[in-house]
C-alpha cells in the first residue's frame, strides 16, 4: 500500500543507471513534480485489471501532475513495437487538453503502474485507451472543480485549454502545474476514476486521430534506448542455462567440478536445472560448454515435422467449441455438388528481433527483474509463486522491448535469471541466443483443417462443415450466409510447445476458409469476388472487400492475367475489425518459387486513432504474414529443431516485400478496435488463390512453396 510513510522507501527505478532513489524522487526525475500518494489501499502496481474492467482505481494511480507542467501517465501496457507509447500518450493528451509533448508515459513497471492486463489480443485500443482517457478526463474535471472552488464560480463556466483553466468572465487563468502545489490536489486525486465520465467525441478530436510519432523514437533510432538485453547492473554476472539435447530428455548425471574450479565461474544444480554464471558472456559460454560435455541424458522418442499433421489428426480431441446452424446432414443431401478438402499449417516461430532477456537482482528478500515480456503483472505473479514470496516483494520492469508478436507471454528468462541471482547472491543477466529462441520458445500451433461445402443447382453455398484441429478457435466462425453449418475447434496432442501468435489461430482458420471459398467459387463457375459478395451480409466486410477490389482493379487484372501471373483475394474478420486483400503473384516454375508482386489491402477498425501507426501495423502484418505463407516452418526430428537459425529458417527479406497499396477506412460510428493482428489473416489465402489462378494448382498447406514444388 502506498502511504505517506512509503514515499521515502528506497526502490530501484525503471532507469538502470539510477540506483536507490525514493519513489518521490523517481517522479521528480520524470517531471520535477509532485507524487500524489494513495491511502485507499490500492498501490500503483495493483490497480484495475484488463485496462477497462474490474474494480476502479484512484486517479493518482493513473495521472500525476508535475510542477514543470508535464504530466506523468501510468499504464501497465508494454511497448514492443506496436505503438501504444504514442497512442496512450495521445489518449491522455486529448482528455487533459494538453499538447502530447507534455505527456510522460510511464509503462510496464509493476512497482509504479496499475495492472492494465497483458499486452495482447489487440486489447490496448478498445480497453486501455478508454481507461487512460477516463483517468485523464476525471483528472481534468477534478482540477477544474478545484479552480472553480478557488474562484468561487460554477465549473461549467470555465474553459480548459493547453493545460490551463481560464475564467472567461474575469480573464483569470491557472495552470495544472499551479494546482499541483495545492494541498487539495492530494485528496482530490484519491477519488476513483469515473467509468461514466463523458469522453471527447470523435468529431472533436484534436490529438487523437493524428499521426503522433512514438515519443522515444529518437532514442530508438540513435541507439540510446536501452532494451532489456542492454540493461547492466553493478556487480552483474552473465548466466547460461544447460539445455537438454532434445525435447523430453532427462538429466541423469553430470560433473560440475571442473567448471566450479574455474576462477570467477559459479555453478548451480537443482534437479534438472543446471546453470552457470561468470563475469563475461564469453566465460559463461565456455563454462557451459565444459559442463555440457559431462552431462548424461535419457532421451525419448519424438514425432518429426514430416509426421506432425497425421499425428495431430490421429490425436484430435473432439471436445472443442462446436457451433451449428440448420442441418448439415440435410444440406449436403440437398446439394448438387459437394467438395471436401483438407488444409495443413506448419509450426512457425515468432522470430522477434530481440530474443528473450532478463536481469534479476535480489536485495533484502526483494526481487527486481528487468525483462522483455508483455504481461509484467502476470510474470510478477509467476515469480512470486515460484520463489514463494509475496507478490509485493517482486518488481518486474519492462523497458520498451524488441518485439514479441504473441511470443513473450511467459517469463522463462526472468525465472532463470532470478534462480541464478538467488543462488549466487549477485545480479545475473540471462540472454537467450537465437538458437534458444527458435528451440525453447513456444511456437504458433500447427493445424489440420477439414472443410466440406455443398452447392445447390444454382451455385449457392447451402452447407458448410469446418473442423479445425489444434490452432484454436479464433476466427473459426464463417462470416458468410450459409443455411446449414457445423463448426468445430478440436484440440490435439502437440509435439512442440505451442502458444499465442499474432492473431492466434485466425491465421490458420482464415487460410483454410478463404482458400476453400475459392475452390467452391470455381466449382460454381463464379468469379471469386462475386461468389463472396453473393454470400456476404456483413456490411463492414463487404465494404473492405469492395474497396480492395476497386483499388486493385480486380476485373481488369483478372481479364489480363497471363501464364505464371495470377491474382487472388481473401477477406475476414477478427477482434471486431475487418480486412480484405488482393494479391498478384508471379510463379518461377523452374525453382518452385512464388514472388508476391503486389498486395492491395483494405482495413477498417473503427475510428482511426493514429493513421501513421495504423499504416505501419498493416504493412507489418502483411510482411510478417508472407513468411509463414511462403517459406517459414519449423523442421524437427528426434526432438531437435533442425533449422534454428535465420540461415535455415527463412523469414521475409527486403526483396520479398511486394508493392503495398493500403486502404485505411475510417469508420467513425463504431468503437475503435485494435489493429495489431487482424491485417495478417488475409494475406496467405489471397496468395494461395493467386497461385491457383496462375498455375491451376491448389496449394492447401503452408508454407506454400514446399507444397507447390511437390505438384509442379
Amino acid at each position: 500500500m502506498i502511504e505517506d510513510t512509503l514515499a521515502e522507501e528506497m526502490v530501484e527505478t525503471a532507469r538502470p543507471d539510477t540506483v536507490k532513489l525514493s519513489r518521490r524522487t523517481f517522479v521528480q526525475l520524470l517531471g520535477s513534480g509532485l507524487l500524489i500518494t494513495v491511502t485507499e489501499g490500492v498501490s500503483l502496481g495493483q490497480g484495475r485489471r484488463g485496462g477497462g474492467g474490474g474494480r476502479s482505481i484512484p486517479v493518482a494511480a493513473r495521472i500525476h501532475i508535475n510542477k514543470d507542467g508535464t504530466i506523468s501517465v501510468m499504464t501497465g501496457k508494454v511497448e514492443e513495437g506496436q505503438g501504444p507509447r504514442a497512442q496512450l500518450s495521445q489518449a491522455a493528451a486529448e482528455e487533459l487538453r494538453v499538447h502530447v509533448d507534455l505527456i510522460r508515459l510511464i509503462m510496464s513497471d509493476t512497482g509504479l503502474v496499475p495492472d492494465d492486463g497483458i499486452t495482447a489480443g489487440s486489447r490496448t485500443t478498445p480497453s486501455t485507451v478508454p481507461a487512460v482517457r477516463q483517468g485523464a478526463a476525471t483528472a481534468r474535471e477534478l482540477l477544474t472543480d478545484l479552480a472553480a472552488r478557488q474562484w468561487k464560480v460554477d465549473p461549467g463556466t470555465l474553459i480548459v485549454r493547453e493545460g490551463s483553466i481560464r475564467n472567461e468572465a474575469t480573464g483569470k487563468t491557472i495552470t495544472y502545474a499551479d494546482l499541483a502545489n495545492s494541498a487539495n490536489v492530494d485528496d482530490a486525486f484519491k477519488q476513483s476514476v469515473s467509468s461514466d465520465i463523458a469522453l471527447t467525441p470523435v468529431d472533436e478530436w484534436k490529438t487523437m486521430g493524428t499521426s503522433v510519432a512514438r515519443p522515444n523514437s529518437r532514442d530508438v533510432v540513435t541507439g540510446s534506448h536501452k532494451y532489456p538485453s542492454d540493461i547492466v547492473r553493478p556487480n552483474m554476472l552473465y548466466g547460461k542455462i544447460l539445455r537438454p539435447p532434445s525435447y523430453g530428455a532427462k538429466l541423469e548425471s553430470i560433473d560440475l567440478s571442473k567448471a566450479k574450479a574455474v576462477k570467477g565461474v559459479v555453478v548451480v544444480r537443482d534437479d534438472q536445472f543446471v546453470g552457470c554464471a561468470a563475469p563475461s558472456s564469453l566465460a559463461a559460454n565456455r563454462a557451459l560448454e565444459a559442463i555440457a560435455k559431462t552431462a548424461s541424458w535419457k532421451t525419448v522418442s519424438q514425432v518429426s515435422s514430416r509426421q506432425v499433421h497425421s499425428h495431430l489428426k490421429k490425436n484430435a480431441r473432439r471436445g472443442g467449441r462446436p457451433g451449428s446452424r440448420g442441418s448439415v446432414k440435410k444440406g449436403f443431401a440437398d446439394a448438387s455438388k459437394v467438395l471436401n478438402e483438407t488444409y495443413e499449417v506448419a509450426y512457425v516461430q515468432h522470430t522477434p528481433m530481440e530474443p528473450r532477456a532478463a536481469i534479476a537482482e535480489w536485495e533484502d528478500g526483494k526481487l527486481t527483474v528487468w525483462t522483455g515480456v508483455d504481461g509484467p503483472q502476470r510474470v510478477q505473479g509467476d515469480l512470486a509463486r515460484t520463489f514463494q514470496v509475496p507478490s509485493e516483494r517482486v518488481r518486474v520492469i519492462v523497458p520498451d522491448m524488441g518485439g514479441g508478436f504473441g511470443g513473450k507471454h511467459t517469463g522463462e528468462a526472468a525465472e532463470e535469471a532470478a534462480r541464478l541471482a538467488k543462488a549466487f547472491g549477485r545480479p545475473v543477466a540471462v540472454h537467450w541466443t537465437r538458437a534458444e529462441e527458435f528451440t525453447w520458445a513456444y511456437a504458433r500451433p500447427a493445424a489440420v483443417i477439414e472443410c466440406k461445402g455443398g452447392l445447390d443447382d444454382k451455385g449457392s453455398l447451402i452447407a458448410w462443415d469446418f473442423t479445425s484441429i489444434n490452432p484454436g478457435g479464433s476466427a473459426i466462425d464463417t462470416p458468410y450466409r450459409i443455411a446449414n453449418t457445423a463448426i468445430l475447434s478440436a484440440s490435439s496432442d502437440s509435439p512442440l510447445r505451442q502458444g499465442s501468435y499474432r492473431c492466434l489461430g485466425a491465421t490458420a482458420n482464415n487460410f483454410a476458409r478463404e482458400s476453400f471459398m475459392d475452390e467452391l467459387a470455381a466449382a460454381a463457375g463464379a468469379d471469386p469476388l462475386a461468389f463472396r459478395l453473393a454470400h456476404l451480409d456483413n456490411p463492414r466486410i463487404r465494404a473492405v472487400l469492395e474497396a480492395a477490389a476497386k483499388h486493385f482493379d480486380w476485373p481488369r487484372r483478372r481479364r489480363q492475367a497471363t501464364a505464371d501471373v495470377g491474382i487472388g483475394l481473401a477477406c475476414g474478420t477478427e477482434k471486431n475489425s475487418v480486412v480484405a486483400a488482393c494479391a498478384q503473384v508471379r510463379i518461377d516454375r523452374r525453382r518452385g518459387r512464388i514472388k508476391v508482386e503486389h498486395v492491395c489491402e483494405a482495413f477498417e477498425c473503427g475510428p482511426i486513432q493514429n493513421p501513421a501507426n495504423l499504416l505501419s501495423q498493416v504493412q507489418g502484418c502483411i510482411t510478417m504474414g508472407l513468411g509463414p505463407a511462403l517459406r517459414e516452418q519449423l523442421q524437427f526430428e528426434d526432438g531437435k529443431i533442425l533449422n534454428a537459425s535465420f540461415a535455415g529458417y527463412l523469414v521475409p527479406r527486403f526483396k520479398d516485400v511486394p508493392k503495398l497499396d493500403i486502404q485505411l477506412m475510417n469508420k467513425t460510428d463504431t468503437p475503435s478496435a485494435g489493429a495489431g493482428e487482424t491485417p495478417i489473416i488475409a494475406i496467405a489465402p489471397a496468395v494461395a488463390n493467386a497461385v491457383f489462378a496462375a498455375t491451376g494448382i491448389r496449394v492447401r498447406s503452408m508454407p506454400m512453396e514446399d507444397a507447390l514444388r511437390k505438384q509442379l
